[in-house]
Parts: C-alpha cells; structure tokens; sequence
C-alpha cells in the first residue's frame, strides 16, 4: 500500500540525517495521499541507519488507527494529522530539533524576517506559538498540533507563504507541497535561525527593510515569479 510514498517518506527522513538536522531518532516526517485519506510517517523511537521503507506507517487521516505496518507509528503522529486535516493544501510535514531553531522556540520568540535569505521562502517572521495551558497535556500531541494552527489562525498568516513554525519550548516543524519539499524548508528555517542569531549578536537592533521582503518573496512566489528557468 502507498509504496511510492512510503519510498518519499523514507528519503526524506534520511535526508534529515544528511543536512544535519536531526542526531539519534530526534525527528520525523511524513506525507499524505489526500485522495485516499492517509499518511505515511516514520516509525517511532527506530534508528536512521536501521531504518527501510517497509518500516514506514501508514495512518487513517482522521482516525488517525494504523492502517498498514508492524510498528508503531512516530508518537509526533497526531501533531502531524492535525496539521494536515487544517492546512489542505500541505503535502510533508517535518519535525525536527536542528539546533537553531530548537533554540529560538526554547526562548518563545519568533524568527524574525531579517534579510533576503529568510524573505526568498519565509514571508512573514516564523512565528513560535502561545504556551500551551494544563488541560491541554492530557492529549499533548494532538494539541501541539491545535497551537500551531490556533496560531496562525489568531495571527492571520499564510501557511502556504510562511511554511514553518516554532512550537514554545519544544522545536521547529515545516511543511510543503510534498516531503522533499517539507525537509528543504526545514533546512532553509534551520539556516536562517542560525543567521538570525548571528545577525542580533552583530546588531541587537538590526531591522528590515520591508521593501525587500516583498520583492524577494514574491520574484520565487506568486504570478509575477521570475527566478529560476522557465517552464516550457
């Protein structure tokens, strides 16, 4: 079942391995076939150099019941199926705990947009979300899902233009049109915490020019876009 996906799936969390983001089993990703309702992520708690694409799980959408795999699925599942039934036009989602941005969200502030690197695939600043209050840690995993969405709900961003965000105390997730794209911009949120954080040790009041955020933002997004070849 799914086992072109359960393939992408199992690339894309190797290649966590490979761009540095995650040690140990600190990491997950997965990804939806939105036509039949189900999701496939990794296995919880298994080692990336043990780990094949059969071991991936694949998960009911809104049950969230295993439908097809030996193991158990990743215990970020239900953060991840939040994510998915409120943000339809996501394919991947990455959790991670990269260094940098681990660090912005262990401090609750947001990443804030402060040059063209972050505006090229970040509109906004990546937000970190609200505390998450007691009664909420009784189903913690499908709440942290909540936060994030309640988040950018209150807030009023685009989750297809800000691709990522930082859950308070806990680390990054990002999501994208599929799970390579998902893992690159984890990546890229992962590189522009970490020229954040320089950038503010450099300059505590180092600031923006709004200008440049739309014109990076919108030569790579929108009709307009122009980077890059030309489809033929």
């Amino acid at each position: 079942m799914l086992e072109e996906l359960k393939e992408k799936v199992f690339k894309a969390n190797l290649d966590l391995v490979t761009h540095r983001l995650v040690i140990f089993t600190w990491g997950n990703v997965s990804g939806i076939d939105r036509e039949r309702k189900l999701v496939v992520i990794k296995p919880s708690g298994v080692d990336y150099d043990n780990m094949k694409a059969s071991d991936m799980v694949v998960v009911d959408l809104q049950s969230g019941k295993v439908v097809e795999g030996d193991l158990y699925p990743s215990s970020d599942t239900p953060t991840h199926l939040e994510l998915y039934r409120s943000f339809p036009e996501i394919g991947g989602i990455v959790h991670t705990h990269s260094t940098y941005a681990t660090a912005w969200a262990q401090t609750g502030c947001d990443i804030p947009n402060i040059g063209t690197t972050h505006a090229d695939y970040f509109h906004d600043a990546i937000p970190c979300t609200d505390d998450m209050v007691k009664e909420q840690m009784a189903d913690y995993e499908l709440n942290t899902g909540v936060v994030i969405v309640d988040k950018f709900r209150k807030d009023n961003i685009n989750y297809v233009h800000t691709p990522g965000v930082l859950v308070k105390n806990h680390g990054p997730f990002s999501w994208g049109k599929d799970p390579d794209n998902a893992v690159y911009n984890a990546v890229v949120m992962e590189q522009v915490a970490k020229m954040a954080f320089i950038s503010f040790s450099i300059n505590p009041q180092t600031t923006m020019n709004p200008l440049l955020v739309e014109k990076h933002f919108n030569r790579k997004h929108g009709p307009n876009a122009y980077y890059g070849q030309k489809k033929k």
